[in-house]
């Protein structure tokens, strides 16, 4: 169930920013209630009291990523290439915060409209590849998630021999665009 709160009011927006500061510090494991509130400077409990469930905080702390994303993607200009080259930097400049954005558990719970925020960009992709189905749009995108992941584990470099994860996205596109 979706909350109303907005979480760029007061102790909320501060829970979340304690909470994207450790996330990207730290990692996806660090993300505590107890932890993010001491970060925040409140007690254990406080976050609770703004966001019922441990999900719920991390779903906003997502949304921040997914409004980071989407506005890097319309700063774009309107290519499937420059999209995926968006998303793939994205994911290597921001790598905690773009695992914590595609956690199943999230996008499944919906907390905080999770969903409505990342459904977007993938329309924006299957948009951006006309005659082609979702499910294909939907491989282009695997593949681009996959580089980001396999690059950011240092697995696809040692793989492939790769300097330059441009190439490995020109090669996506390539294998996607007629």
């Amino acid at each position: 169930m979706a909350s109303s709160r907005n979480p760029t009011d007061g102790l909320d927006h501060r829970l979340v920013r304690a909470g994207a500061e450790l996330l990207r510090s730290d990692g996806v494991a660090a993300l505590s209630l107890r932890e993010i509130a001491r970060r925040a400077g409140v007690s254990h409990g406080a976050p609770r009291r703004h966001f019922p469930t441990h999900v719920a905080l991390l779903s906003a702390i997502a949304r921040t990523g997914f409004a980071e994303l989407t506005a890097e993607v319309e700063g774009s200009n309107g290519s499937l290439a420059d999209l995926a080259r968006v998303y793939v930097r994205f994911g290597l400049r921001d790598p905690h915060m773009f695992e914590l954005m595609f956690r199943h558990d999230l996008l499944e719970s919906n907390e905080l409209g999770l969903r409505e925020v990342s459904l977007p960009l993938f329309r924006q992709l299957t948009d951006l590849m006309p005659g082609r189905s979702a499910v294909e749009a939907g491989a282009l995108w695997a593949n681009l998630h996959g580089i980001v992941q396999l690059w950011n584990w240092n697995a696809m470099p040692l793989a492939t021999g790769a300097t330059d994860v441009d190439d490995l996205v020109t090669a996506a596109l390539t294998a996607y665009l007629p």
